[in-house]
C-alpha cells in the first residue's frame, strides 16, 4: 500500500500538477518511497518538456528498469525536437530493445516497476505514432489502471471512442472507484460529448475546488469543456488563467484563440491574439490546418473570375 505522501504524489501527477512535483525534496535513497518518487518527478520534468531537467535527475547508473524507461523516454522526446531521423531512429531501437527485455523470464523487477516500463514505453510508442507497438507493450487487457489510461488516450486520438469506453467498462470491473478512473471517464466525456459534458465539466470543477492542488492543466481542461459547452466568457476566464501559470502552453493558447474568435474578445482583439500564436507556435496543428485552408480557399476562388462592376 502507497504511503500517504506517495498517494498525494499520484493525484497530483495524474492531474497535471507538475510544477508542484518538481520542487518536492526527494525523499532518502534508501526509503521505499525513493524510486516511486524519483520517477514520478523525473516525469513531471517530461511533461513539462524539460528532458534536460529529467536526464539530471535520474541516476544513469541505477539498474532499476524504471528508471531507463524514463531515462530513454526522455531521450526519445529530447531527439525529436532536434528532428534528427537517424538519432529518433536508433532512441526507438533502444525503446524496443527495453520492451523486449520486460518480456524476458529472468528480468530483475517488480510486477510495479514493470507496469511503470509498460506505460512509459508506451507512452514514447504512442508518440511515435506507433499505434500497434503502443499497444502491444501496454498490453490491451492490463489490469494497471494507469496503462488503461494511456490506452484510453490513444484509441480517443485515433477516433475509436468506442474501443476507449470499452477499456472503462472493463477497468471498472477490477479497478476501485479512484480518481484514476474517474479523470479516464471524464476524459472519453470530454471527446464524446456525452450528458452534454456535464459529468465532465463536474469532475474538473470538483478538482479545481481542492486548495492542495494548483492544476493548469485541468484549468484548461474545463476551459475546453466550457467552449464546449458554449459558456464563452468562463471558458476565456480559465484559460486566462491557466496561460498566467503555464505561459508558454501552446494547447491552452490554441484554446484561448478558438474561445476569442467565439466572441470571447472582440473581433480586432481576436485577430490580434491570433497573430500572436501563428508567430509563437507555427508549428501548432490548428496553425498548420487553418493555413492549408487557407490556401484551398484562394486557389479555389482564383477559378472564379469576379465580373466587372455593373455600370
Amino acid at each position: 500500500m502507497d504511503s500517504s505522501e506517495l498517494y498525494h504524489i499520484k493525484q497530483q501527477f495524474f492531474l497535471g500538477a507538475f510544477k508542484s512535483l518538481v520542487n518536492l525534496t526527494l525523499p532518502d535513497p534508501n526509503s521505499p518511497p525513493y524510486i516511486p518518487t524519483l520517477l514520478y518527478q523525473a516525469r513531471a520534468h517530461i511533461a513539462l518538456n524539460d528532458t534536460k531537467a529529467a536526464l539530471q535527475l535520474l541516476p544513469s547508473d541505477s539498474e532499476n528498469i524504471a528508471v531507463k524507461a524514463a531515462a530513454s523516454l526522455a531521450r526519445y522526446i529530447s531527439v525529436t525536437q532536434d528532428t534528427d531521423q537517424e538519432a529518433i531512429d536508433a532512441s526507438l531501437e533502444e525503446i524496443r530493445d527495453l520492451a523486449v527485455e520486460i518480456e524476458g523470464d529472468d528480468v530483475d523487477a517488480s510486477e510495479e516497476d514493470i507496469s511503470t516500463v509498460r506505460v512509459l514505453l508506451g507512452t514514447a510508442f504512442a508518440r511515435a505514432g506507433e499505434v500497434e507497438e503502443a499497444l502491444e507493450t501496454l498490453g490491451i487487457d492490463t489490469e494497471d489502471l494507469e496503462g488503461v489510461c494511456v490506452i484510453v488516450q490513444i484509441y480517443l486520438s485515433i477516433n475509436r471512442p468506442d474501443l476507449a469506453r470499452k477499456q472503462f467498462e472493463r477497468s471498472k470491473r477490477w479497478a476501485e472507484d479512484d480518481l484514476l478512473l474517474q479523470l479516464i471517464e471524464s476524459t472519453i466525456g470530454l471527446v464524446t460529448g456525452k450528458d452534454g459534458y456535464s459529468n465532465t465539466n463536474s469532475f474538473y470543477t470538483e478538482q479545481l475546488g481542492n486548495p492542495s492542488l494548483t492544476s493548469p492543466h485541468i484549468l484548461t481542461a474545463r476551459g475546453v469543456t466550457r467552449i464546449l459547452r458554449n459558456e464563452i466568457p468562463e471558458a476565456k476566464s480559465d484559460l486566462e488563467e491557466s496561460l498566467e501559470q503555464q505561459k508558454t502552453d501552446a494547447e491552452t493558447a490554441a484554446a484561448l484563440v478558438v474561445a476569442a474568435g467565439l466572441g470571447g474578445l472582440k473581433k480586432s482583439e481576436a485577430e490580434e491574439l491570433w497573430t500572436r500564436f501563428v508567430s509563437e507556435h507555427p508549428d501548432h496543428p490548428m496553425v498548420s490546418d487553418v493555413l492549408e485552408k487557407e490556401s484551398l480557399f484562394d486557389e479555389s476562388a482564383s477559378k472564379f473570375p469576379v465580373p466587372p462592376a455593373a455600370a
